[in-house]
Formats: structure tokens, C-alpha cells, sequence
């Protein structure tokens, strides 16, 4: 595809301001979060709850923004969620207490419903039209390096000018940057074409099909952004020394990688449907293998399998509903799926950690285990559900 391919133009343009918007906000205060709360004077755990409010937010507004999705496109919603995005880093550079920390958290919500992940999935959409799989595939891929460019960057910033300066910092990205590339290089919808949509009713939305496709990649979700900051936990309290905890752990985004990596390169002969189950096959398969071993060896091969299928999942998130809703609906129906995404990557965290140290590894793991096999389920019964339709719609 040319390097002038508006499709291009516009990947390349949402792969950076993701990478800007997730590193200045969710990933940062992995590295910021123990300077904040010595100079803010909050214990660790409540200025590490700040991304939960920020996700918390995000889905309470997903769901209103869904029509405007559908109605205006992504550009403009995404051109003023940046600013507001700087907005809420700059309050948080100001910080001098909870309140503000917390208020900072609240506007950065707001604004990742208008900026984060599912807009730019919408907007890819919008530019790509037939060609939006594997345009999706390529901004996935590049998303799976967000936390390996930021936290480094961040940590140079802190240790160069502190939290505060590298907050600002930040915010200017949200403002110079990020504002004007979702202005200039994303879909603008014609006048014309707007008109021609509104005399019509919206597609609709199979409410069997959303119910079953949000309980299961909920279900996931849960489980991965449990274990997203217990891993090492997880695997010390299995008997691993702490450097072969965290050589397994780093091994998981080497082999996320590569799972986006296989759905990007055989996508175009796969349905999502064959990846998405494959995938969801794979959880509750590696965590069988960390049941009934306690080594290093078992811990690898858990990382292996769990980060491919968390890899995969990620990119079917995005894809299956392009598959399963009508076109015309993709918009609507993405928003409408993030509400209880983000709410299960807001309560996963507290939950497996409460769990993980009340209880025990292997309770947590049982209970990755049994979520993880029901979300299997609730997309095997989507594929049944969406064969007998297009059987019917066949026959008529």
C-alpha cells in the first residue's frame, strides 16, 4: 500500500498518538506512582488506583458517545478529546493533594473514551472500509509496544526533570501533536453523505449476538488485566526466585507480540471467529499447565500460551464485530462493547490481587481458569448463534 494511502496516513498517524495517549496516562504511573505519592503525600495503592477511576469513566461515557460515534465519525470527537486529554494531565502536574490527583483521573477518563483504543479502531474503520482487518491489525501491532517505548521514556523524563515536568510534558504531546494528527489524517464525512444517513434508520444490533460478544471478551478481559500487575507475584508465590518471576513474566509481551503477530499475518484467511475461539481455547489451557507444575520450565510455557492467546484476543476485539454487526453499526456497537470492558479491566486488579493474597495462588488461578472457560463458552454459543442466522438469512 503506498506511503500516500490515506489509510496509511491515518494508521501511522493513530498508531503514534495511541502510543502517546495509553504511555501518558494508564502505563504512567507504573513508573511516576511512588514519586507521586511521596511529594503528594497518598499511600502507593491509592495513587495506583487513579488508571481504575480513569477506566471507571471511560465506560460511563462509551455507551452516551455511541450515537455520536455513529452520527459524526471519529474525527471530530477524537480532535477535541485531545485537548481535553491535556487537560487532565495538566491538572495532574498541579496536583497538590487527592483531590486534584482524583479530578485529574476523572477528565483523562472522559477524555479516553473520545481518544483511546475503541475511537481509533472506529476511525480505522471509517478510512479502510473492506481493507479495516488488516488495517486494524497493523494499529494493534503497534500498540503492543506502548509499554516498552513509554515506561523507559518516562523514567528518563522523571529522572532528568521529575513526575511533574514530564506530566507537562506530556500534555504538550496531547495538544501539539496528538490534536492536529487526528484533525488532519483521519475520515472527513461529507456533508452529503451525513444527510443520506440521517433519513435512514441506524443499522440495528443483534441484542443475542452483543449480549454473548461483551460477556466473553468481558470474561478475558477480567482475567488478563488481573494478571497484568500480579504476574510476578503470582509466579514468586509459586516457588519461582525472583529473577526467573520476571524473565517469565517479560517472556508474556514477547509472545503477545507474536500472537497479534499471527492474526495480522493470517487474517486475511481466517475468520475472527477461528481466532477468537483458538485463542480462548488457549487460556484455560495454559492455566492448567501452572496448575500442575511449579518450575521454570511450566512458568515459560504458561507465558507462551497465555501471551499468544491474550495477543490474538486483543486483535479479535476489534476485528469480530466487523464480522457480526452490519457495517453501518460497527461504530455504535464498538462503544457500546466498552462499557463492560472497561469495567472489567477497572475491577480485575483489586479482585485477583485480594484474591491472590487472601487466598492464595492457586485460588486465583482457579478462578482465571473457570472465567476463562466461560468465556470460551459465551463464543462458542456467538458462533452457533450467528451460523443458524446466516443459515436462515440463506434460506429466505
Amino acid at each position: 500500500m503506498p506511503l500516500r494511502s490515506p489509510i496509511v496516513r491515518a494508521v501511522a498517524a493513530l498508531s503514534l498518538t495511541q502510543l502517546i495517549g495509553w504511555g501518558a496516562t494508564f502505563w504512567m504511573p507504573a513508573v511516576t506512582g511512588p514519586a507521586m505519592a511521596g511529594e503528594l503525600g497518598m499511600a502507593l495503592p491509592v495513587v495506583m488506583a487513579g488508571p481504575t477511576v480513569m477506566l471507571i469513566f471511560m465506560a460511563m461515557v462509551s455507551w452516551p458517545l455511541s450515537n455520536i460515534f455513529e452520527r459524526y465519525g471519529a474525527r471530530p470527537i477524537m480532535a477535541w478529546g485531545s485537548p481535553l486529554g491535556a487537560a487532565g494531565l495538566l491538572v495532574m502536574s498541579i496536583a497538590n493533594g487527592p483531590v486534584l490527583y482524583a479530578l485529574s483521573w476523572i477528565i483523562l477518563g472522559l477524555a479516553g473514551a473520545c481518544i483511546l483504543t475503541t475511537p481509533a479502531q472506529i476511525a480505522v474503520t471509517e478510512i479502510a472500509g473492506e481493507k479495516a482487518r488488516g488495517a486494524l491489525g497493523v494499529l494493534i501491532l503497534a500498540g503492543g509496544l506502548t509499554s516498552t517505548i513509554m515506561w523507559p521514556l518516562t523514567g528518563f523524563l522523571q529522572a532528568q526533570w521529575g513526575w511533574r515536568a514530564t506530566t507537562l510534558l506530556y500534555a504538550a504531546l496531547m495538544l501539539l501533536v496528538c490534536t492536529p494528527l487526528h484533525w488532519a489524517t483521519l475520515a472527513r464525512r461529507p456533508r452529503e453523505k451525513f444527510a443520506a444517513k440521517t433519513v435512514t434508520e441506524p443499522a440495528p444490533i443483534d441484542r443475542p449476538r452483543f449480549v454473548l460478544l461483551a460477556m466473553s471478551f468481558a470474561a478475558n478481559g477480567f482475567v488478563t488485566w488481573g494478571f497484568a500487575l500480579s504476574i510476578i507475584i503470582l509466579f514468586e508465590t509459586s516457588g519461582l526466585d525472583r529473577a526467573s518471576a520476571l524473565a517469565a513474566a517479560a517472556f508474556i509481551g514477547v509472545a503477545q507480540w507474536a500472537g497479534r503477530m499471527v492474526d495480522f499475518l493470517g487474517g486475511r484467511r481466517w475468520s475472527s471467529f477461528v481466532t477468537g475461539l483458538a485463542a480462548s481455547a488457549l487460556f484455560p489451557l495454559s492455566f492448567i499447565v501452572l496448575l500442575a507444575t511449579s518450575n521454570f520450565v511450566g512458568a515459560m510455557l504458561f507465558a507462551t500460551l497465555y501471551g499468544v492467546a491474550s495477543g490474538v484476543t486483543t486483535v479479535t476485539r476489534a476485528t469480530l464485530p466487523l464480522q457480526i454487526f452490519p457495517t453501518g453499526a460497527y461504530a455504535r456497537a464498538s462503544a457500546q462493547l466498552a462499557v463492560p470492558l472497561n469495567l472489567s479491566f477497572a475491577a480485575a486488579p483489586p479482585v485477583f490481587t485480594a484474591v491472590l493474597t487472601s487466598a492464595g495462588p492457586h485460588a486465583a488461578l482457579w478462578l482465571a481458569f473457570i472465567i476463562s472457560i466461560f468465556a470460551f463458552c459465551a463464543l462458542f454459543g456467538l458462533l452457533l448463534l450467528y451460523r443458524r442466522g446466516e443459515g436462515r438469512d440463506g434460506r429466505e
